[in-house]
């Protein structure tokens, strides 16, 4: 079985539209299963307009219901799309009448399933000419309440990877464009210039305050050496004071000690002598 036209987008249709096992869809649209998967979870395809293989004509309703009822059947689509890339790739470039009348028809559904393809491609893959497109989008085509949609793909006007292309350019071209700025040898020297100037400026920034800086930090060291000495010789005036008390009151204990003394060894001997003086006038008067 060949795949259906446009297998992502008709793969979108029935993610979003049936009850369809995963395996059925990927069988059916020749997709591997776990691409399928992350597209009912949103991480692929989330930017393609799904397409109806019902409008198509490569299904049915009672095909799909019959699948959905039954897990294990797989998807068989009508006869008339079996062998549509075969047909597709033989077709002639010479359009018949019938193909060349069908031609706004084919237009419209392209604008209805591709609002934002651009005219030039579908010129191109149509073979028609703008201002047609034109009138078939703003409704103000000759026989517009007449005209249905019908698929390019199988009414022969061109194939499916042609406008999967086109889609695809289309997207392209309209994605919003950063423009570069050119930048000349002018500008760049004036860049240069600036630059420069800039750097000079900053080194003379640095310079100043590196300047100012080592000023303070000479200014904040002179003043702190200055309270430190004089810190230091309060400390050393003090310590000198202190000192010369200690030495003066321990002088002054060590006279006083020395001369008591002096006091009690003089009464000492003063009483030892006058014992003795006692003692030999009592022995004198003794002997008279």
């Amino acid at each position: 079985m060949t795949a259906p036209l446009m297998p992502k987008a008709t793969a979108v249709w029935l993610v979003e539209n049936t009850s369809l096992t995963f395996r059925q869809i990927s069988k059916f649209c020749e997709i591997h299963e776990l691409e399928i998967q992350a597209i009912a979870d949103g991480n692929v395809a989330y930017n393609i307009v799904g397409l109806s293989p019902i409008n198509n004509n490569q299904l049915t309703w009672e095909e799909i219901h019959r699948c959905e009822a039954d897990s294990h059947a797989d998807l068989v689509p009508n006869v008339l799309e079996n062998n549509v890339k075969e047909r597709n790739a033989k077709a002639k470039k010479l359009l018949t009448p019938t193909q060349r009348s069908e031609k706004p028809a084919a237009i419209l559904w392209i604008l209805q399933q591709f609002p934002n393809i651009i005219d030039s491609q579908i010129a191109k893959l149509i073979g028609t000419t703008k201002p047609t497109i034109m009138k078939i989008r703003n409704g103000e085509y000759k026989n517009m309440a007449e005209l249905k949609p019908k698929n390019p793909i199988t009414l022969g006007l061109c194939d499916e990877v042609s406008l999967e292309k086109a889609v695809n350019v289309s997207e392209n071209m309209l994605k919003p464009k950063t423009k570069k700025k050119k930048t000349t040898k002018k500008k760049v020297a004036k860049k240069v210039v600036a630059k420069k100037v800039a750097a000079k400026k900053t080194t003379k920034a640095k310079a100043a305050t590196k300047k100012v800086a080592a000023k303070k930090t000479t200014k904040a060291k002179a003043a702190t050496k200055k309270v430190a000495a004089k810190k230091t010789t309060k400390a050393k005036v003090a310590t000198k004071k202190t000192a010369a008390k200690k030495t003066t009151k321990a002088k002054a204990a060590t006279k006083k000690a020395a001369a008591k003394k002096t006091t009690k060894t003089k009464a000492a001997t003063k009483k030892v002598a006058a014992k003795k003086t006692t003692k030999k006038t009592v022995a004198k008067a003794a002997k008279k």
